[in-house]
């Protein structure tokens, strides 16, 4: 049960910084949407969507599975946004990088102090917990299915026709995303696990092992 509530602090931290960091190079652009909303803030009320949130990722964790999530999405309105699409790819790009970010760091600290690797340990668990979510956060987030952030990355770099694909799949894009999840579990799961050892490889190979 401890661990469960280690792993609910870890993933509520995450999901706050990742839509925090969507709120605010949104705000720096030039939409204040956001802001309007009451969304630039570390209150995790004004974030936390119960079952993406909470519900998914005790789920995931309990079947042993890669654990990810999201929150409530931020508002955005892209026409008040510096450069429009490629302002709204930024915006978009801000949330997976702010938990690729954590994740390195955490990397970094629990490498070098030694506390990644005190096996069986409280530390090692927190560590390995904060590496492993915000890369399965991240991962997740970068599926290129509307509304996921991947979806605004691309919408950015595609030819019209393709962006009216996008535009399309908006409305059912989450049920595409659960049904991918549940009729095809064993090959997410092992996407999302391949994907997380390549990144944590390098960050290895980074440091020099």
């Amino acid at each position: 049960m401890f661990n469960i509530i280690l792993v609910l602090i870890i993933v509520v931290g995450s999901v706050i910084l990742h839509e925090l960091s969507h709120g605010l190079v949104a705000y720096w652009l030039g939409d204040h949407t956001a802001k309007d909303a009451g969304r630039l803030t570390f209150n995790p009320i004004k974030h936390i969507d119960p079952f993406m949130s909470i519900l998914v990722p005790v789920v995931l964790y309990l079947l042993r599975a890669p654990v990810f999530g999201g929150a409530k999405p931020v508002p955005v309105d892209y026409r008040n946004l510096k450069w429009r699409e490629w302002g709204m790819a930024l915006v978009a790009a801000a949330g997976p990088f702010t938990n690729f970010f954590i994740a390195f760091i955490a990397f970094l600290i629990g490498h070098f102090s030694g506390l990644l690797y005190l096996n069986n340990s409280m530390a090692q668990f927190i560590f390995q917990g904060i590496i492993q979510i915000n890369l399965g956060f991240m991962i997740f987030n970068l599926i290129p299915i509307p509304p996921l952030d991947g979806s605004r990355i691309l919408y950015a770099i595609s030819p019209d026709g393709f962006r009216s694909i996008l535009i399309s799949m908006e409305r059912y894009g989450f049920i595409i995303v659960y049904l991918m999840i549940f009729l095809f579990s064993e090959i997410f799961s092992s996407f999302m696990i391949n994907s997380m050892n390549g990144i944590i490889n390098t960050f290895y190979f980074i440091v020099g092992q």
